[in-house]
Formats: C-alpha cells, structure tokens, sequence
C-alpha cells in the first residue's frame, strides 16, 4: 500500500460521497456546534442513516459528547457519532469503549489501478434477496444487533441508489457476495462477505474483482475497510489507495 498522503482533493471527494448517501435519504438536516445531526425517520433502524456527524473538533468531554447524542437522537434505539478527523476523535477512544460503545477507523478507498490477474472462480449476478442469510450474518459477525426493520431498511436504501448484488455459489448455495451502489459518476463496493467456511481459496478477491468491472467506468470507486484489519490490504492489492480515515462510535441497541 502506497505510504504517500492522498491528494486533497480525492479527500474532500471522500467525505462528500460519505455525505451524500446520508443526505439523499435523511429528512432531518440540523446544524448543532460542531457539525450536522442527520436523521432518516423512515429508517429508524438503519444506524448509519441516523447520526450526530461532528465535523470540527468540538473540544467536549465523552460525556459531554454521549449527551449529545442523546439529545440529538433522542427516540432511536442506537447512538452513532461520526467524527471527519479520525486525530479528533481518537483520543476519546478508550472513553467510549468503556462505556460498551463499538469504536471503528475507517479507510476510505479509491480505485486508482488495475488489479492484477486473478483466480478463476465463477461470479454471477444474483438477486438481492439470495444472500439475505449472509448478510444477517456478516451484521452478527460485525457485532450489530439484528432488528425487526434493519434488513428491510437497508435495502430500500440500496435499490434507490441502482444496487448490484454478485455472488459466487458452492453447488445450489450462494456463499460469498459483494454489493456495488451507484450515484451520479460515483460507485462504492459496500459490502464484501465471504461464509466463513468458504475463505483462503480467493473468493473475496475474485468478487472484488468482478465488483471492480461491474462498477463501470465511473469517476470515483470507493470501498470502504477497517484501518485495523487485513481486507485493506486485498483492497490496496487490487487497485485501491488510501483517501481519508475517519472514525465512528456506535453504542447499539441492547
């Protein structure tokens, strides 16, 4: 993975795709000190769609902050605070965590090279609903808590933004998919998953792979991947570069 810094403006390009998705959808846009509050009230329970987005360094304590959200997200069962500048909000870190929130880095991606060769496994469009199982899973595996409305929420969210579902199947059953959306000139790859049984044989590779092509000849493809797990590093092995790291806590239902 390239050690150079990002170009700015592919970082600014970053965040406003990271903003858009939540705009289009988010009926409540309300400015507070230190950023924007968004809130989807036709998603309740779509964490990412209702959350305090703190823009600028708001010099507030982890409690000061929890009761930010509070206020702001009063009625929703989860709290998600998403802070831009991930040298912010990382010293309020182990804060959060002690108070039984999940604390993510997250690597923004753009694809900036063709990937090289890969495995020759088979990868097809399938319909949205064929790896509804998977994703309950992948959301399990993540640490989310599954809700009675989340799944069907997330989807409608999706197809408003032109999804493509490709999977990759063992005999009768799909075990492996990736998600690609579309806006405007821009895609992102939202999901890669892999049923934990079926990993190291280059399934994952090849279905990013095959996401790279089905995206198009779009201006900007963005994935997004944990700073501190291994798919980066796939993702940097294909083609993509680093353009922003931000971060986010989540305290999810109990």
């Amino acid at each position: 993975m390239s050690s150079g810094r990002p170009h700015p403006d592919v970082a600014v390009r970053a965040c406003a795709w990271r903003h858009a998705r939540r705009y289009a959808v988010c009926d409540v846009v309300e400015p507070w000190a230190h950023g924007t509050v968004l809130r989807a009230t036709g998603y309740p329970d779509y964490y990412d769609m209702n959350v305090v987005c703190v823009e600028r360094d708001p010099e507030l304590s982890v409690d000061e902050l929890v009761a930010v959200a509070d206020d702001a997200l009063a009625g929703m069962r989860h709290r998600v605070l998403d802070f831009d500048h991930v040298d912010v909000a990382a010293p309020l870190r182990a804060g959060f965590e002690a108070l039984g929130w999940r604390t993510s880095r997250l690597l923004w991606m753009r694809h900036e090279a063709a990937p090289p060769p890969g495995p020759d496994i088979a990868v097809e469009t399938v319909p949205y609903e064929a790896v509804d199982a998977l994703r309950v899973d992948w959301q399990l595996a993540e640490g989310f808590v599954e809700t009675d409305n989340f799944q069907a929420e997330a989807r409608r969210v999706a197809e408003a933004r032109g999804v493509q579902v490709l999977g990759v199947r063992e005999g009768a059953e799909t075990i492996a998919f990736a998600q690609i959306e579309h806006d405007g000139d821009g895609a992102e790859i939202t999901l890669v998953y892999v049923d934990p049984r079926y990993r190291g044989d280059g399934r994952g590779t090849a279905l990013t792979r095959a996401a790279i092509v089905a995206a198009g000849g779009v201006r900007d493809l963005w994935i997004c991947a944990d700073d501190e797990d291994r798919p980066k590093e796939l993702y940097a092995r294909l083609g993509f570069r680093p353009a922003v790291t931000t971060m986010e806590f989540l305290r999810v239902p109990s």
